[in-house]
């Protein structure tokens, strides 16, 4: 039986088990302590002191994130002392903090900044010293030294939940920040480009390249053709920082805003996930027919956090992914072939932007080897969710006010096994239903391949297609991708078939989504996807009326030569740094 212990908080009786903190013993009965660099269960170090409290009998201040509750245990929240002592802690935080809101991207989203607020800051009573700010800023990932509060969030993400170990931290006294650990700059380091150090920043310290105005100055070149296309993920998330209720945050609403910018043709990304399917789908079962000519698992390609992951970590097994291309490129390469063949238009002059929860994506689009339609980037921006709820707001339009709008034609068809590729095992899900319907001619129960779902870590699951059984498994979080991969490595397990998402929880928590403080909602987004496949009048990838136009007119048929010359690719023919040898 668990021990409860009884304290007070501001006066009231509190009861909680034995071992609990006195934050969460607060946050219990709605007492909100603030604090800056507290992550529960990753970093809980007292780094910030913003948590401080007064116990009765207890000379100093303690931090109420890492110290325990007591028996008859008095505690105050915010006490004179308690008060003095956190105002004058974020003062000396904001006296090395870069303040200048207007143009952070973070502004009314940071944590510093509500807190300044909260305490009525209205100056500063310390000598104001930044840290100089030096970054390659054409890199995807973008951090600012001038606004780093050194709460360690980014590295105890990056250690714990990815096991990259990218950030660490260098100098020491006032000069102490954190950098790119041993001496590299982010280029010559191995990471993903998960950018889950961003969405657990309190601050504006990491984040995403900015792409905004490059995708304006598109909208504005009345000689080119735009052409975007919106992720499954993002339909689940757009609306949250815009301050739309789910059931509001539809991705029609999504299509009428884009529309009001200047987009001309919008499109759906789950068009060319039922296609990832067809084709990742296909070549799955072309190696279970010759098992000997190829090395088992193999690996889903459709997340290119996980592939520059597998490259840098594991390099020998990047012949076990398949060579599809990801949703995002084979849109692009669709677009500039078969679409721009449609409306007659010179592909050179389209350009494709892509909206998505991800910020490897934007590095995706970059590789030189996604240029297989007209020689040209198969896709030319990417704007992750964040980027595109900014570009709303800056063109002052009133997301509650519009009408939903329908996606354009032929490349907005998508059914229900395209929208939860959002999901942790969505991709597995979607290809099994297909695949199956490959071997047998009959469509499974769409709901057959269920228990790949969930948010846990690493999930296994044994399914039969005509009494030849199929071993799968799922992962997302590079932290379980590893214990997968050195399961495998020595021989503990086996698959046959394994999706992999670097951010935990697969896209719906992809490293592009709207931020929101102690809160992980890719459970929560990836239900919304759920759903609306659960209502999806089509929830087979095959069954795509646009995507079997596309065969019959276009490609012929999944993997032929055409297929592999757009929707291929070799994953071998661009380099990426090498996982750093331990000591």
């Amino acid at each position: 039986m668990v021990k409860m212990v009884h304290l007070t908080i501001d006066g009231i009786p509190v009861t909680v088990p034995r071992n609990t903190t006195i934050l969460d013993a607060a946050r219990s009965v709605g007492i909100n302590v603030p604090s800056l660099c507290y992550l529960k269960d990753l970093n809980e170090i007292a780094a910030c002191r913003v948590c401080v409290v007064e116990i009765a009998g207890i000379q100093k201040l303690v931090a109420s994130c890492n110290n325990h509750v007591w028996e008859g245990m008095e505690v105050y929240t915010n006490s004179p002392r308690v008060r003095e002592a956190r105002r004058v802690n974020v003062e000396l935080l904001l006296s090395q903090h870069n303040c200048d809101c207007p143009y952070c991207v973070r502004s009314g989203n940071c944590e510093l900044q509500r807190l300044a607020n909260d305490l009525g800051l209205t100056h500063l009573n310390y000598h104001k010293e930044i840290p100089a700010a030096r970054w390659d800023n054409t890199f995807p990932l973008i951090r600012d030294a001038s606004k780093c509060i050194k709460c360690m969030r980014c590295i105890q993400v990056c250690d714990k939940v990815q096991s990259l170990n990218i950030w660490d931290l260098t100098n020491t006294g006032s000069r102490t920040t954190v950098d790119v650990s041993g001496g590299r700059t982010i280029r010559e380091a191995d990471c993903a480009l998960c950018g889950q150090c961003i969405t657990h920043c309190p601050v504006g310290a990491l984040r995403e390249r900015d792409d905004t105005q490059r995708a304006f100055d598109m909208l504005n070149d009345k000689q080119l053709v735009t052409v975007v296309q919106i992720a499954p993920a993002v339909r689940a998330a757009w609306g949250e920082s815009l301050g739309l209720p789910r059931e509001k945050a539809t991705v029609n609403r999504l299509v009428a805003a884009l529309r009001r910018m200047g987009f001309q043709y919008i499109f759906d990304t789950n068009f060319s996930a039922d296609l990832t399917i067809m084709e990742e789908g296909s070549e799955f079962l072309e190696h279970l027919a010759e098992p000997d000519k190829y090395a088992w698992p193999m690996f889903t390609s459709c997340c290119p956090g996980w592939v520059r992951f597998l490259k840098s970590q594991y390099p020998d097994m990047v012949k076990n992914l398949s060579t599809a291309k990801s949703p995002q490129q084979m849109f692009g390469a669709v677009t500039k072939s078969y679409f721009a063949k449609l409306i007659g238009v010179d592909p050179h002059r389209i350009r494709c932007i892509s909206v998505m929860p991800c910020l490897a994506k934007k590095q995706e689009a970059d590789l030189p080897v996604m240029q297989d339609a007209c020689g040209d980037p198969d896709v030319d921006l990417v704007l992750t969710t964040r980027e595109v709820d900014r570009m709303i707001r800056s063109e002052h339009i009133d997301v509650n006010a519009l009408a939903e709008e329908e996606f354009d034609s032929p490349l907005g068809v998508g059914s229900g096994a395209g929208v939860i590729f959002g999901a942790t095992g969505g991709v597995m899900e979607a290809a099994l239903r297909s695949a199956y319907y490959l071997v047998t001619g009959e469509n499974p129960p769409a709901d057959a391949f269920r228990d790949v779902r969930g948010l846990d870590g690493w999930k296994e699951a044994t399914f039969h297609i005509q009494g030849t059984p199929v071993r799968v498994a799922v992962a997302s979080g590079l932290k379980n991708t590893r214990k997968l991969i050195k399961a495998l490595r020595a021989g503990q397990v086996q698959y046959d078939f394994v999706e992999i998402m670097a951010c935990p929880g697969g896209c719906a928590g992809g490293g592009g989504q709207p931020i929101h403080e102690a809160q992980e909602l890719a459970g929560v987004r990836g239900q919304v996807l759920y759903g609306l496949d659960q209502v999806s009048n089509l929830r087979f990838s095959h069954e795509n009326p646009a995507v079997q136009a596309l065969y019959r007119d276009y490609l012929t048929k999944p993997l032929s030569h055409r297929a592999h010359e757009l929707l291929h690719t070799d994953h071998e023919a661009w380099a990426m740094p090498l996982r750093p040898e331990k000591k």
